[in-house]
């Protein structure tokens, strides 16, 4: 179990992180959104589309696709089931897809 504060520690660690409203729930942004809290049991991280199907297929017990529209856009994480790693591998996933190139450069 991961709680809520855990996943703004280890979202808010990662370089040039922020937290911001979005539509009345926290995000997690490097300019652009890289994660959002949608419920205080559920995380959807944003890494590309085989960062997705890959953490889906590797723990379906914990992660599950999410669309918005058609488009496959996140990972959903069960965080009464997820583990600090997971979270943790799926935040920095999702953060260096959204990343600017300079700080991809200085990692």
């Amino acid at each position: 179990m991961v709680t809520t504060a855990r996943v703004r520690e280890l979202a808010l660690a990662l370089p040039e992180a922020t937290e911001q409203d979005h539509h009345g729930r926290p995000s997690f942004r490097v300019g652009k959104i890289f994660a959002t809290l949608p419920t205080d049991r559920r995380l959807n991280a944003m890494p590309d589309h085989d960062g997705i199907l890959t953490a889906v297929q590797s723990r379906p017990d914990a992660c599950s696709e999410v669309y918005w529209g058609k488009r496959l856009a996140a990972v959903g994480i069960d965080l009464d089931v997820a583990d600090d790693a997971l979270v943790t591998e799926l935040l920095t996933d999702a953060w260096e897809h959204k990343a600017p190139a300079r700080l991809l450069r200085d990692r």
